[in-house]
């Protein structure tokens, strides 16, 4: 593959992420402070949006599988047939209502929308490494190319929204010392005293909403002028597709992908935790209101700054031993919850950087090597791509959704109350144990079951060179 090629594949892969990025950092405070939703409410959208999102993925794997061969491939129609209506409904999302009695609904219907189709979107496009070149180094260098470019997409998502929405979320009726007064009516100062302020904050969003859809957009079309899928390299023409049901039963007896979703299922939910919650802890929980939206920026940079290290060390020592970074995080951000200090937030987010490029580079790195051990197997069945990517997918998004509901659910338990500057000490202890704890036993759970994964380098090997005699 040319690096043009790899770069371009890359950049397809990154409005995808903009758009989730800004949604995973910035909508649960959107749809507390901003739209002013109950926290049951916000936990009813995003659950059920990241469960439409997650049951579209084994449906649009049996439809992507049922597809014939175009002019320009398989995979690719779909990309582009559903990014026009992702854009559409991503920019609905961030968009308030005339309308108040029917405000959950109106959010719930475009986030389910927006799951579904970037599901439509990323199970053909991440099937597509399978459709690049029959080398797994190019394959691996494609990944790569591909993580470092959705890590900066999921960089300049938070770092548009954030910088265009920061002002709906400071306010200087919340620059009190908690220390020095801690009275019931500071607890219940109202953090967007003005009318007129809300108004102006839907409006941030909007614009904010209208920026990412552009980067959308452009992203799409390099994607389709710079990559030329090919056609499966190992199915000899007698070769039959594998019927959707068959593949899918076979998929969840293959060892090594029970093992390999199960143990980056964990990991991922921890993610989506942190992630969901960082902006949360920060403004109510850790005293940093004025300087999250800089600490989210740290966190990605650093993340895509280290996509290279890690591609350079899961080559030289293995991508089970790569795995030990993602545990790096779970020390310091123990520390962050127990001791708040401006400094040590700013370390923390550095450390989660470099764990989090290894959580998203690893599991999309290991997937295809699962691929191509299913196919040594199964050597005279094709079209199976699709059902790997499709239910590796659903899982992920549907922990993740899980996870995310539960913590909403958490906040409204414990009594989260919108647009207020200090939160009770209740909410405050929750979003410290949705940061610290939570995620730490979740990463330890998913590295422990990681331990089984069976395919070591040596195995790869073997593997690859089996499958290039087939060939």
């Amino acid at each position: 593959l040319s690096v043009c090629s790899k770069l371009c594949y890359a950049i397809g892969g990154a409005p995808n992420q903009v758009a989730g990025s800004a949604a995973s950092f910035f909508l649960q405070i959107y749809l507390l402070d901003i739209a002013h939703i109950t926290p049951f409410h916000a936990s009813l959208v995003l659950f059920i949006g990241k469960a439409s999102g997650a049951v579209t993925d084994p449906v649009a794997g049996f439809f992507i599988s049922k597809s014939r061969w175009t002019k320009i491939g398989r995979l690719m129609p779909w990309v582009l047939a559903c990014t026009p209506f992702t854009i559409v409904s991503y920019f609905f999302m961030w968009y308030p209502p005339p309308f108040v009695s029917g405000r959950v609904a109106w959010y719930l219907t475009f986030h389910c929308l927006f799951q579904a189709l970037t599901t439509l979107f990323q199970v053909p496009y991440s099937a597509l490494t399978m459709f690049l070149s029959t080398d797994q180094k190019d394959r691996d260098s494609a990944t790569a190319y591909r993580m470092t470019m959705e890590v900066l997409g999921t960089l300049i998502g938070a770092a548009l929204q954030g910088q265009i929405v920061a002002s709906a979320h400071v306010s200087p009726h919340c620059t009190v010392n908690p220390s020095v007064n801690t009275t019931d009516s500071w607890h219940d100062t109202h953090s967007i005293p003005d009318p007129s302020d809300p108004l102006s904050h839907q409006v941030i969003y909007m614009i904010a909403a209208g920026v990412i859809a552009g980067v959308y957009l452009l992203g799409i079309v390099i994607l389709f002028l710079g990559v030329k899928e090919r056609d499966d390299p190992y199915a000899l023409k007698s070769d039959r597709a594998i019927p959707f049901c068959k593949g899918l039963a076979l998929t969840m007896k293959h060892g090594p992908y029970v093992k390999l979703t199960a143990s980056f299922l964990l990991i991922s939910t921890a993610v989506q935790l942190e992630q969901g919650n960082f902006v949360l802890f920060c403004t109510h929980a850790a005293g940093l209101r004025n300087h999250f939206q800089y600490l989210v920026v740290t966190i990605l940079v650093s993340a895509v700054v280290s996509v290279p290290f890690w591609q350079k060390f899961l080559q030289r020592f293995g991508k089970k031993c790569a795995a030990c970074g993602i545990s790096w995080m779970i020390p310091f951000a123990v520390m962050l919850v127990t001791i708040p200090n401006l400094i040590l937030a700013y370390f923390v987010a550095f450390i989660s950087g470099l764990s989090i490029a290894a959580s998203l580079l690893l599991p999309w790195s290991m997937l295809p090597d699962v691929v191509d051990n299913f196919r040594l197997q199964n050597p005279h069945g094709k079209g199976h791509e699709t059902i790997f990517y499709s239910s590796y997918v659903f899982f992920t998004k549907m922990s993740a959704g899980i996870g995310l509901g539960i913590s909403a659910a958490g906040l409204e338990f414990t009594g989260y109350k919108p647009g207020i500057c200090r939160q009770s000490d209740d909410v405050i202890l929750t979003l410290k144990l949705l940061i610290g704890a939570v995620p730490a036993i979740l990463i330890l759970l998913g590295l422990f079951i990681l331990l089984f994964y069976p395919i070591t380098e040596e195995s790869r090997k073997e593997t690859k060179l089996a499958l290039e005699e087939l060939r």
